[in-house]
């Protein structure tokens, strides 16, 4: 396979153009989103869907006015609804339509107003926005009768739901608040190694790679030298720091709940599996326009650590035609069962990319107010700016 087959060869200049550059496989971009919405109706809501809720190659999805404590995580398998489930699990149900507190270390069920009734070869997949990855606020996508969290099936007509836990700051949301996104894939568009080795020749995918450390993905690792910044490497979340409003932005003090932390004077940096740590990787991503990008969040490969809840990567990030030259991937990291150690360039995660269709209307940082381009060690958007951060 040729590179330009998973790329395209230029941007098209004409409708024909654009029809020709078009491919039937891939993620839908922004105006198929659209298309979805308006006209095909694949894509519904209780409530209207509003333009800001689409991005490059993605849908945001909103919370509803009720939310479910359960006593535990759970998938509803294939003979089950998920309301069939709630009967057996819930502990009580609240109404969050003017807002409401989700305490850290529980677990909620809350219907999204989104829904879907997908056609022939189109699929989805979930994920949480990247806000709310920085929060550590676990977040995942069910349906009916799912049997995997973040992915729905080919063909799917029902509701959605969201399960949401947050670790480490009790947040405070509302109907309306966002907290997850979906993409939506038409057919099974081809991957692998080799052609990402030849993409990344062409565009430099992320820097200071070469095409043969390209394995299950294109390597990504995390950058403990604080050269950047003033020898500040990243911020650890403080213990029983105060209640987050998800729908506030540049409203909280940073120091109120996070404390830097400094580069290592000498050998790694420990994580302790009973912290949260913001980390930035040590190369810069680049996300050609006409592909979407992913991240592996947890490989025991590499160690016992996750280091990205919200995976996705829009058309444009990082990518100087959006005016993101230099951009960083931000590293959610937390240890699992033990401490474990991570080293100044060790590898801790792999970018995977996917085509789109077609090169969508609007790209990750141009026009869109984007939070997160020419990021360094960027916190969620709840937070003050600080000169660590740019």
């Amino acid at each position: 396979m040729k590179t330009e087959d998973l790329l395209g060869a230029g941007e098209p200049e004409s409708a024909n153009e654009r029809e020709a550059a078009a491919h039937s496989t891939g993620i839908l971009p922004s105006q198929d989103i659209e298309y979805l919405i308006r006209a095909s109706k694949e894509i519904v809501a209780l409530e209207t869907i509003q333009p800001d809720q689409i991005q490059p190659a993605s849908l945001d999805l909103r919370l509803g006015s009720v939310a479910w404590r359960v006593r535990a995580s759970f998938l509803p398998g294939k003979s089950a609804r998920v309301e069939d489930r709630l009967a057996e699990l819930a502990m009580h149900k609240m109404d969050i339509s003017e807002g409401a507190v989700l305490e850290r270390g529980c677990v909620y069920i809350i219907p999204l107003l989104e829904g879907l009734a997908l056609r022939r070869r189109t699929s989805a997949m979930g994920n949480p926005k990247s806000s709310t990855g920085r929060l550590d606020v676990f977040t995942r996508l069910i349906t009916d009768y799912g049997t995997e969290f973040d992915r729905v099936r080919e063909q799917y007509k029902g509701p959605l739901y969201a399960e949401v836990s947050p670790r480490t700051f009790s947040v405070l949301v509302r109907k309306g608040s966002r907290l997850n996104q979906l993409r939506i894939r038409r057919g099974s568009p081809p991957s692998g190694d080799e052609t990402l080795r030849r993409l990344h020749e062409e565009h430099e995918l992320v820097d200071s790679i070469t095409a043969e450390e390209i394995r299950d993905g294109v390597p990504v690792s995390v950058d403990l030298s604080g050269d950047r910044s003033g020898g500040v490497i990243g911020y650890k979340a403080r213990d029983h720091a105060g209640l987050i409003d998800v729908d506030r932005v540049r409203h909280y003090e940073v120091l109120d709940y996070w404390e830097p932390v400094h580069a290592p004077r000498r050998g790694g940096l420990v994580l302790d599996p009973a912290d949260f740590y913001i980390l930035a990787s040590r190369e810069s991503v680049k996300v050609p326009p006409k592909l979407a990008a992913e991240m592996v969040a947890y490989d025991t490969l590499v160690g016992e650590f996750r280091v990205h809840y919200a995976g996705f990567f829009d058309p444009g990030f990082g990518d100087p035609q959006a005016g993101g030259q230099g951009s960083r991937a931000v590293l959610e990291v937390r240890s699992f069962e033990v401490p474990f150690v991570i080293e100044h360039g060790q590898v801790v995660g792999r970018l995977v990319y996917e085509r789109l269709t077609a090169p969508p209307a609007k790209l990750y940082g141009a026009g869109l107010k984007s939070s997160y381009q020419r990021q360094g060690i960027a916190l969620s958007k709840h937070f003050k700016l600080q000169d660590a951060n740019s």
